[in-house]
């Protein structure tokens, strides 16, 4: 969906150009080394994210939220990502200030990821001095300021995530087989990060770090989360300062065609709303098919966000939250997101070479959609295994036999195979399918998160109570990810379109929907 407009960076071997039209910016693609240095973004953005993954479930509860209602919390961060992602890359598509088009984004959301991280972490220290209880299992004050702080996090994760993908498309300036590199090295940091933020979460004397961190009304487990996200602000802001001093993001001059374009768009509600209709109406089938088959793989993962390391602290270890059966069970969900993400990143960095394995990107998408259904439908097995365990001796509580330990580590590892494809392969094609419409590469970008996040936001809508109805636990809504994942891959096969041995990477193939 990327626009005819797309800019790309200058050529380092040229004189340096302040102020470049779209025609002069229509250069060779970047070196490597610059798309692996806005890649590594990813690992900064990517190490808080699995902060949020792993621990901020289970903390809300501590807080006294009741699990029927954490789900409701996560709604913040669909609703951001529907709103602020396409008014995100809409604007940085037309950024004309000297800075260039995506760093102004990503410096504004890496500061705002710094105050939000802030916000969460005190959280509790913050209610307590407006005057919560904390003897009372319910402290409304901090669970507003966590609510507050989170909310800003998804915004500024958002704010991030999008320009940083649409500046690769620009340094990839158009080549296909550069766009699917830089967005598999996207994907690979992604993975990095997570590591880093999967292994910190599961770390309990972290806090001994930072000793100022545990307080009356923050204790261990609490502190533990500031000092995580202490080293998530120094990791993020590193990298994003190396980046926007070292990667040339050329001021954006728009062509008189653009500009009576702009005017005529004008004429219509809004230039944002008029742009995201000529996007959704510039869209090809395959696109639509794509979006499509997006948004029912994430039906299947949501799930599995918001419940993975509360599944091992309650269905696995058997416990309940407050209790050390429960904090142990996160901990070792934790390490399970952390193997998850190694083989994420091993295997992010052959998904093309597998989607020529198996016969073309369908297939791909398809065979590890039907391993995400599997591995969802496992959870069920492994946690009637434990229980049964449990009831035939209590002191597995807490301390859970080898045989379930292993099987739900094992749950984790095996989904770092789907995640890969779903990290790398949907954004990578939508960068190429943005030539043909006439949306730029932020915006195109940001459409293609609509079908990713409405279907997290009905997940995160009714898993609560859908649980609640089957008796609570997270089983009900584990099986209703295997489902949609079983329908996900017939989907890739029936509507996603065959795909052709690529003898050259030339953007008019790939855009009549032959893709690798």
């Amino acid at each position: 969906m990327e626009a005819s407009s797309l800019t790309n960076p200058i050529d380092p071997r040229k004189p340096s150009i302040t102020t470049l039209s779209v025609k002069q910016l229509k250069q060779q693609p970047s070196p490597l080394r610059k798309m692996v240095a806005v890649s590594s973004i990813a690992a900064g953005i990517q190490f808080g994210w699995a902060l949020q993954l792993s621990l901020l479930t289970p903390y809300v509860q501590t807080l006294g939220v009741p699990h029927v209602w954490a789900s409701f919390i996560w709604l913040c961060g669909p609703i951001s990502g529907l709103v602020v992602q396409p008014i995100v890359g809409y604007s940085s598509d037309r950024c004309q200030s000297p800075f260039g088009r995506r760093r102004p984004f990503i410096l504004a959301g890496a500061i705002a990821v710094a105050v939000s991280i802030f916000l969460i972490g005190y959280a509790s220290d913050i209610g307590h001095m407006a005057g919560d209880d904390i003897t009372k299992r319910t402290r409304p004050r901090a669970v507003a300021i966590f609510v507050t702080g989170f909310w800003i996090l998804d915004v500024a994760n958002n704010m991030l995530q999008g320009p940083c993908r649409a500046f690769l498309g620009d340094l990839a300036a158009g080549d296909s087989r550069k766009t699917r590199t830089a967005n598999a090295f996207f994907s690979f940091f992604m993975a990095v990060g997570n590591v880093l933020g999967y292994a910190a979460g599961s770390y309990n004397d972290l806090h001994k770090i930072f000793p100022f961190t545990e307080t009356v009304a923050c204790n261990i487990f609490c502190a533990n989360l500031k000092s995580c996200f202490f080293f998530s602000i120094i990791l993020l802001l590193g990298l994003c300062i190396i980046v926007l001093s070292c990667v040339d993001d050329p001021q954006f001059t728009p062509t008189r065609k653009e500009l009576k374009e702009d005017e005529a768009r004008k004429t219509q509600s809004s230039c944002f709303s008029g742009e995201c209709c000529a996007a959704f109406k510039g869209l090809e089938k395959p696109m639509w098919m794509l979006m499509l088959v997006t948004a029912i793989n994430w039906i299947a993962w949501f799930p599995y966000v918001l419940f993975d390391t509360d599944w091992m602290g309650r269905e696995v270890y058997g416990g309940d939250v407050g209790q050390k059966a429960y904090d142990a069970g996160v901990q070792a969900g934790s390490l399970g997101l952390m193997l998850n993400s190694v083989v994420l990143a091993v295997v992010s960095l052959g998904v093309e070479p597998l989607g020529r394995l198996v016969g073309g990107t369908k297939w791909l998408w398809a065979i590890v959609n039907v391993i995400l259904a599997v591995c969802m439908a496992m959870t069920v097995l492994i946690t009637k295994i434990a229980e049964r365990q449990r009831a035939n001796n209590p002191a597995l509580i807490g301390n859970p036999s080898m045989d379930v330990k292993i099987g739900s580590l094992a749950f984790f590892c095996v989904l770092g195979i789907p995640l890969a494809v779903t990290y790398s392969v949907p954004f990578a094609l939508a960068s190429i399918y943005s030539s043909s419409s006439g949306a730029g590469q932020g915006l195109s970008l940001g459409l293609l998160n609509i079908a990713i996040v409405i279907p997290q936001m009905i997940v995160a809508a009714i898993s609560g109570p859908w649980d609640a109805l089957f008796g609570g636990g997270n089983l009900p809504a584990f099986v209703l990810g295997a489902v949609a994942a079983a329908i996900s891959a017939i989907l890739a096969v029936v509507l996603l379109p065959n795909t052709k041995k690529e003898d050259e990477a030339n953007i008019s193939n790939l855009k009549m929907a032959s893709f690798h």
